[in-house]
């Protein structure tokens, strides 16, 4: 039976004395995409960020290769298991100054900025080099997006955490993300996305499993 990659045990979080979610458990396999759904106050982006190591938890525990999420130092982990946010912070410069960033932290060292790779990884999502050269502050929202999605996957983690990825897009160029992601995961074995989406059309396509949330609708 193949261990799961990244698996959560009763998890639970407290908002305004209040349980979004208790009891949670999870386990993500290799090459799996699992659909996160719940009505809107459900945490589903806070459920995303803590199993991205960015939000505290009021129960249980993370873990990633069978390894504590407290365990692991956070860059490393955090560089393993990606959170994308619906809106992506942008850097001072240009589009492919935002891309090569990354590429200066220590969690990264000894990996090298491919200009062709970016350009591959753009072209699939209808850019060109222009949009490299393109300043990072004008972006629009859906732009913000793919730059955040190439980012990814030019260093790419274990674990791809996509919390509304194309929610700024128009369908044409969510379904190019759709395809860049889905090749992503197929390129190994050792990875695996989790996603969530309001356009219930995109979660039937990308994930043919689903945890639903409660919540308020």
């Amino acid at each position: 039976m193949t261990q799961p990659l990244l698996t959560a045990t009763g998890l639970g979080r407290l908002v305004d004395e209040r349980w979004l979610w208790r009891d949670l458990d999870l386990a993500l396999a290799p090459g799996e995409t699992l659909a996160i759904t719940g009505g809107s106050g459900s945490g589903k982006t806070l459920l995303l960020r803590a199993l991205g190591g960015l939000d505290p938890l009021d129960a249980g525990e993370v873990a990633l290769d069978g390894r504590s999420q407290d365990a692991w130092p956070m860059p490393d982990y955090r560089a393993r298991v990606r959170y994308l946010p619906q809106r992506p912070v942008t850097i001072e410069g240009s589009v492919e100054d935002g891309l090569r960033f990354a590429f200066g932290l220590r969690v990264h060292r000894g990996a090298a900025y491919s200009r062709s790779r970016a350009l591959d990884l753009l072209g699939r999502v209808g850019r060109d080099e222009r949009f490299l050269e393109a300043r990072a502050a004008s972006l629009s929202g859906g732009e913000a997006q793919l730059l955040a999605v190439v980012r990814a996957l030019l260093l790419p983690p274990r674990v791809l955490l996509l919390d509304e990825p194309t929610a700024s897009l128009d369908d044409a160029t969510a379904r190019d993300v759709e395809a860049l992601v889905a090749d992503w995961l197929a390129g190994t074995d050792d990875r695996a996305v989790v996603w969530t989406s309001h356009r219930d059309e995109q979660l039937a396509r990308v994930s043919r499993r689903r945890l639903e949330l409660g919540g308020p609708a």
